[in-house]
């Protein structure tokens, strides 16, 4: 059997992340989470035995060291990590204190024999590119934002502890990812519950900044793919979706899928922490999913479908 840790598991992508490992009856799965944005309601289904949830601060040595001591996991997911893009901008002290857990979690490793950690990382480390797509290897990073520079400080963390110390990793850059269980802090949880409510969607600037919206099935499907098969060991992994979606687009086409009597209002735009494309390659990333991708309309319906995302409109 294989002990993996999960940290930041009560959250949006860790969550789901534990949902898939533990219907492997081969995974034990632990679970930490200081709780901060995460709640317990997105920790994986008690009818499967084979996960525990530890409440646990893993920017705390003194919280995260007795834990991986004692388990002596194989394998480490972490995901734990300040998110969104107003609170990273309200609180940059706070996301600046993750390089303590990025460390703690890194040196743990190594001295418990973990084979491999896998970090999650984001397309922030590219910051406001001059090239695209935005390549793993080719595209340089451009951070200057707190949490754009933790995640590029987390990857050299991880990219160093393995040239001197020989632990394996490897690093999943997000983009624009949604699902059920994400927060309605973000883009496309938060204009759908203005429109299944009717109320104005609001967007920073004119709406013409675009991203890419990767739905949660494709971003786990190839994270585990990547995990099992061993591809990309020791290097750098876009998951995302190269279709590129205006904000003022993602907006009307929400709108039309549910008939919203929602009209759109232009705020001034932001200072900072709104770059204007997001476009990853996905070259490697297409060799690890074996089926089309789910489109930016079939992915709304699905999220429209869940139980979980309409409870959590509803407490919100």
């Amino acid at each position: 059997m294989s002990k993996i840790l999960v940290t930041g598991g009560a959250g949006f992508i860790a969550g789901s992340l534990a949902d898939v490992l533990i219907k492997n009856p081969d995974n034990h799965v632990v679970i930490l989470d200081n709780l901060q944005t995460g709640s317990e309601s997105k920790l994986p289904s008690p009818d499967y035995s084979n996960w525990d949830f530890i409440k646990c601060d893993v920017n705390n040595l003194n919280d995260l060291q007795p834990i991986m001591v004692s388990n002596t996991f194989d394998y480490v997911f972490h995901y734990a990590a300040t998110v969104g893009v107003r609170r990273t901008l309200e609180n940059p002290v706070m996301v600046l204190n993750d390089i303590e857990g990025i460390k703690n979690i890194l040196h743990l490793s190594k001295n418990t024999g973990v084979k491999r950690v896998v970090y999650a990382s984001s397309s922030e480390v590219y910051g406001e590119s001059i090239t695209y797509p935005q390549n793993e290897i080719s595209t340089p990073l451009n951070s200057r934002l707190p949490y754009a520079i933790v995640k590029s400080v987390g990857e050299a963390f991880c990219k160093s502890y393995h040239q001197e110390f020989g632990l394996d990793f490897n690093i999943f850059r997000f983009f624009n990812t949604y699902g059920p269980k994400q927060s309605t802090d973000f883009v496309m949880s938060r204009f759908l519950k203005m429109a299944l409510t009717n109320q104005d969607i609001t967007i920073y600037g004119d709406g013409q900044q675009s991203r890419t919206f990767c739905y949660i099935d494709d971003n786990i499907e190839v994270s585990i793919n990547a995990f099992t098969s061993g591809e990309y060991v020791n290097d750098v992994l876009n998951i995302g979706s190269e279709t590129e979606t205006s904000i003022l687009k993602l907006a009307t086409t929400i709108i039309d899928i549910l008939g919203s009597s929602s009209k759109i209002v232009h705020l001034p735009p932001r200072k900072d922490g709104d770059m204007q494309r997001r476009k990853p390659d996905v070259g490697r990333m297409e060799k690890l999913l074996k089926r089309p991708r789910i489109k930016l309309e079939q992915g709304i319906k699905k999220l429209l479908e869940s139980k979980q995302f309409t409870l959590q409109v509803q407490n919100s």
